[in-house]
């Protein structure tokens, strides 16, 4: 899948580097037309002679070395951009569209797929500003591979090592195998905790990030698929699919229902309420010191509905469960006739509800397949790889 391929392999200054070498090589033994674009830093640790000995081609350095108009000419024909290693510097310049060097230039004229493979300090990595310009990339569409848990150049062992060559030339594999996977087909997602109105300030809500649902967004547009993505407002950024806000269970009901019918799928990884206030007020209630008494009823079970009135659409659900896993997760399952669901555990600490992990188990009526903790992000990429094999034998 990536004989033939036009790949600029983009380097900034890290010790990581010397990686970049080994990922050009490869890309070369796999038949791609790579070009090589660097950052002046990186010529620190790597030379350009380097990346022109493996690629056939003058490795850019300079925007205004050969003449022409670079950063355009050199993304004509590009089927992705593939950043290894990626520095901090260099992945705030991406989010904020600083040009001011050849290689985020480029990546600015380009319309490619863009890969990033981040090397970096622990510490950089889990820093606000970092993190905060990693979910803005996200949300444009970018696709992190890495990084990873490891030795780092400082010494200390932690997040922030470059994923190796192997892994990064296989995730191009996948990326280009799968990359029409779902075309033509329309996946609805759902995505965060609905909100149920007390008064005109207050409401009843749940700890559900939605981390998991625009992972799955995410995760579905990258195969081709047209996502309608239904989830309240937030401080996610939906990566370039249609969003439709909603804040409570009804809103959420009917928002699904819209378009259900000409759904191939839907994906209900929202923490939908299971009741609402019934006697809401529609201005403040005012505090008088004496026992405010709310009266709760329980909300339409969406997924549910879904699963009565289905016809050749693929249902994916998923149960926080506190005890009882398995068999709680199985039970709505059937009762729900799901082909599948995402069991997790809520009271695991290393991921769940806020957090950038997970460590679910998918259940359906044939398989139960435990899996290992991961990030929301590649958990979302198995899910879809399920969602995907269903369709494709429909």
């Amino acid at each position: 899948m990536l004989r033939n391929k036009q790949i600029i392999l983009g380097v900034s200054g890290s010790i990581a580097a010397y990686k970049a070498v080994d990922l050009a090589s490869r890309l070369s033994q796999a038949k791609t037309n790579i070009k090589v674009v660097m950052t002046k830093a990186a010529t620190a640790f790597v030379t350009p002679l380097s990346f022109s000995a493996i690629s056939g081609h003058t490795t850019v350095t300079d925007l205004f070395s050969s003449g022409d108009i670079t950063h355009i000419n050199i993304t004509a024909h590009a089927d992705c951009i593939i950043i290894a290693p990626a520095t901090a510097n260099t992945i705030a310049k991406l989010a904020n569209g600083i040009g001011d060097n050849a290689l985020t230039s480029i990546v600015l004229a380009a319309k490619c797929p863009l890969f990033i493979a981040p090397a970096m300090n622990e510490r950089m990595w889990l820093n606000k500003a970092t993190q905060a310009n990693v979910a803005l990339l996200r949300g444009r569409g970018v696709l992190f591979i890495g990084p990873r848990i490891g030795a780092l150049a400082c010494g200390d062992t932690g997040i922030g090592r470059m994923a190796e060559p192997d892994e990064i030339i296989n995730y191009l594999r996948d990326f280009f195998i799968r990359q029409n996977q779902l075309a033509n087909k329309h996946i609805i997602i759902t995505a965060g905790g609905t909100e149920e109105i007390i008064d005109s300030i207050r409401f009843i809500g749940n700890r559900s990030s939605g981390k998991m649902g625009y992972a799955l967004a995410e995760a579905a547009k990258a195969r081709g698929a047209e996502v309608t993505l239904i989830a309240p407002p937030s401080e996610l950024t939906a990566p370039g699919v249609r969003l439709v806000n909603v804040r409570t269970a009804a809103d959420m009901h009917q928002a699904v229902l819209e378009g259900f019918a000409e759904a191939d799928a839907v994906i209900m990884s929202a923490a939908v309420s299971d009741y609402h206030v019934a006697n809401t007020c529609s201005s403040k209630i005012k505090k008088n010191n004496k026992p405010l008494i709310l009266r709760l009823e329980p909300n339409v079970d969406i997924l549910e509905e879904l699963g009565k009135s289905k016809e050749s659409q693929v249902l994916i659900g998923f149960a926080a469960e506190a005890d009882d896993l398995i068999s709680n997760a199985q039970k709505k399952l059937v009762a729900k006739n799901l082909d599948f669901i995402i069991a997790n555990d809520i009271n695991q600490r290393a991921g769940g509800f806020a957090s950038n992990n997970n460590q679910a188990v998918i259940i359906s009526n044939n398989d139960i397949e435990p899996l290992p903790l991961m990030t929301k992000r590649e958990l979302a990429d198995i899910i879809i790889d399920r969602l995907s094999a269903i369709i494709s034998n429909t």
